[in-house]
């Protein structure tokens, strides 16, 4: 009996990896001064009666590294489009040229740059707890199976197969902070 016990490393791996995509997606999120089309994704439009991403009502572009434009498709909706980015707390202006929203990205100054990366490192501690309470499943699960007379050795193999998937995902987080805190602070 103990000798059919399987760990799936592949679904601990994908939980980890998705808790690093969630990473990503936040780290998209923030402004670091430059121009980028997923800084958008988080604002919604009163659109049709429901709310609706802003990619769903125009094309998002970046023409220039501090310039983000957004071509709206219905005329009716620039209004409301503007209004969703001037009020989603993003610290954008928008200005109107026809149908086209032309967004400016000012300078951040240093202690807005600060700020930010103590965000990104908050987003980088959810994404390390996630990983670790992905291990303590993982760990569960080996501990249960040891209980229904999995050999000591055998346990500790799966104990250090799944080490080794933590270390790396905690490792990645590490390393996508890095980067992101040394763009973030890039003048």
């Amino acid at each position: 009996m103990s000798d059919d016990f399987m760990l799936d490393t592949d679904d601990l791996q994908r939980r980890m990896d998705g808790a690093m995509t969630s990473l990503k997606t936040e780290f998209a999120s923030l402004r670091t001064g430059r121009a980028s089309a997923s800084m958008l994704e988080p604002v919604y439009v009163e659109a049709y009666g429901q709310r609706t991403p802003i990619n769903q009502v125009g094309t998002v572009n970046v023409p220039e590294p501090r310039m983000v434009t957004v071509n709206v498709w219905d005329k009716s909706m620039v209004g409301a489009v503007e209004k969703a980015i001037r009020e989603s707390g993003l610290g954008i202006n928008p200005q109107l040229n026809g149908m086209v929203i032309m967004l400016p990205i000012p300078e951040l100054n240093e202690e807005r740059r600060r700020e930010l990366t103590r965000v990104a490192a908050q987003y980088a501690e959810h994404a390390r707890v996630s990983i670790r309470n992905i291990r303590r499943d993982g760990m569960d699960q080996i501990k249960k199976a040891k209980t229904d007379g999995m050999s000591e050795d055998d346990q500790k193999i799966w104990e250090a197969e799944v080490q080794e998937l933590t270390d790396g995902a905690i490792k990645a987080v590490d390393e996508a902070l890095t980067s992101k805190q040394s763009e973030i602070m890039q003048v």
